[in-house]
């Protein structure tokens, strides 16, 4: 009994969880020229949201978590052009679907294995998914991508404007439905589980709680998130290219999550949205050495911040508390 309550009180929204929504309906009504980029930062938390799901709260080791959301943005992008499917809900449905199924399929074999193995097999399901796309030319566009996708009015109301009003709007909804989800999980007793799992992966197994399974639940479920990330890159973009399934996307998705914080869930918010501005302002104030500046920045973090700027600011927090007292 005393247990679902823990889960319950955990659950509970606090007003700080309000705050990313605030600022999202703050940047739609006083920076509009910036609609474009906020709805990619939406589309990078979202991504971000299905990667924490394994890594900081599963410790499922994966360095091709890209083959996942290039499938949902090529999976979109075919529907489009190939199949004349415009809807931007069916697709986005369809493309976490194929993801879900890639990701069962490839989880039933990764999951059963360790370490560097693990990592190396998430490596290579990535290439694999890419080399795929680059020889598929009649399918997916080869190296010249897929271009001409078309994407129908939301509701049949709302066109996607060059402007990103729409985009931006459309993301931020699939995003809250995401968060909805993952947060549900996060504070559950599967949840819970699986912090079990990553912190002592045999313990668990000893108690029967069923590893394999539950892990292959949320690798699935992470799959298809991600597939709906890739989906809603190509839904704003109109357009699909090779760069969704290379490795750069998975490392820099992974980047995102230590600047962040692992584990942390607003990490997820934290991080791509610190990420991606960086990258748009130091791209445009020193084109050719704007991935030193990224660098020097995750240098910082991970020698000066450990756990990401969410555990930097908590320990902040605490100074300020423990003066206080």
């Amino acid at each position: 009994m005393s247990q679902h309550i823990g889960y319950s009180a955990n659950a509970r929204l606090r007003w700080t969880e309000v705050l990313p929504w605030v600022f999202s309906a703050l940047v739609y009504y006083y920076l509009p020229e910036y609609l474009s980029l906020g709805a990619r930062v939406l589309i990078y938390i979202l991504f971000a949201l299905s990667l924490d799901l394994i890594v900081g709260y599963s410790g499922i080791i994966t360095l091709g978590h890209a083959a996942f959301f290039g499938v949902g943005a090529y999976t979109c992008g075919i529907l489009s052009v190939r199949f004349h499917l415009t809807d931007p809900v069916l697709s986005l449905f369809i493309s976490a679907l194929v993801s879900a199924v890639l990701g069962l399929v490839t989880g039933a074999i990764i999951l059963r294995t360790k370490r560097l193995t693990q990592l190396m097999l998430t490596l290579a399901i990535a290439a694999l998914c890419l080399e795929v796309a680059n020889k598929a030319t009649n399918i997916t566009g080869g190296a010249d991508g897929l271009s001409g996708v078309s994407i129908a009015p939301i509701a049949g109301l709302f066109n996607f404007d060059m402007f990103g009003k729409t985009a931006f709007l459309w993301c931020l909804l699939v995003l809250f439905v995401g968060w909805y989800l993952v947060r549900r999980v996060i504070f559950s007793p599967f949840g819970a589980s699986l912090t079990g799992i990553r912190e002592n992966n045999l313990r668990m197994q000893a108690i029967g709680a069923g590893v394999y399974g539950k892990l292959m639940y949320v690798y699935t479920f992470s799959a298809a998130l991600a597939g709906i990330a890739g989906a809603l890159l190509t839904q704003t973009n109109q357009f699909v290219g090779l760069n969704v399934l290379g490795f750069e996307p998975s490392g820099e998705l992974l980047v995102m999550l230590i600047l962040g914080g692992v584990g942390r869930m607003y990490g997820a918010f934290v991080g791509p949205i610190v990420f991606l501005i960086a990258q748009d302002f130091l791209a445009k104030q020193f084109p050719e050495y704007w991935t030193l500046g990224i660098g020097v920045l995750l240098l910082f973090v991970v020698l000066f911040a450990r756990g990401g700027i969410l555990g930097m600011v908590d320990r902040i927090l605490g100074l300020f508390k423990g003066s206080a007292k």
